[in-house]
């Protein structure tokens, strides 16, 4: 059993410290992944919130057919496209403030080592949601694939080819913005 799955056992039995825990964990990781299908700092957030009330409030029972991490992306998913369903009737235009790149740019300088990474951050931001989404889990998060297939609910062999793809575009857009390969 991983850290987040006990930290949540703890937390179902009354110890609140097991929730704490699991935002101290994962509250990062899940609020860029979420990003990645709003592309607004400030809504990944509040979507991130949302995740971790749904598991406050709800408590919902982790079965362990995977990793405790794969299960909470899967909720936090589906939070967003419930969020997403509602919002796109009403032709939200995104502000491009700098108040809010300054907060995305801080949250991911610090998640995020190294200048070629955050060219690489940038490039996937251009991408189609779907590229963004599997190339953050699987590389970023280091989620296998199985457990991508499950949370973007996929077929394994989909998730494979969607890699492919993803890369092939990332490298496009990366070629395209001058980006420069270590040999």
């Amino acid at each position: 059993m991983d850290n987040g799955a006990s930290s949540y056992h703890r937390f179902l039995a009354g110890d609140d410290e097991g929730l704490h825990e699991i935002i101290c964990e994962y509250r990062t990781g899940l609020i860029l992944y979420l990003n990645s299908f709003v592309q607004n700092i400030h809504t990944a957030e509040e979507l991130t919130e949302d995740t971790f009330a749904e598991l406050a409030i709800r408590c919902p029972k982790f079965s362990e057919k995977s990793s405790f991490k794969t299960w909470l992306y899967a909720i936090g998913r589906n939070i967003t496209a419930k969020y997403l369903r509602k919002h796109t009737k009403l032709s939200i235009v995104p502000l491009e403030s700098q108040e809010y790149l300054a907060d995305e740019e801080n949250l991911e300088s610090t998640y995020i080592k190294g200048e070629q990474n955050r060219i690489v951050h940038r490039a996937l931001h251009s991408l189609r949601s779907e590229y963004r989404q599997v190339l953050y889990l699987s590389y970023f998060e280091g989620i296998s694939n199985a457990e991508t297939a499950l949370i973007m609910k996929k077929s394994k062999r989909q998730i494979e080819a969607l890699i492919y793809n993803a890369k092939q575009a990332l490298k496009s857009e990366l070629e395209r913005s001058g980006f420069e390969y270590e040999e």
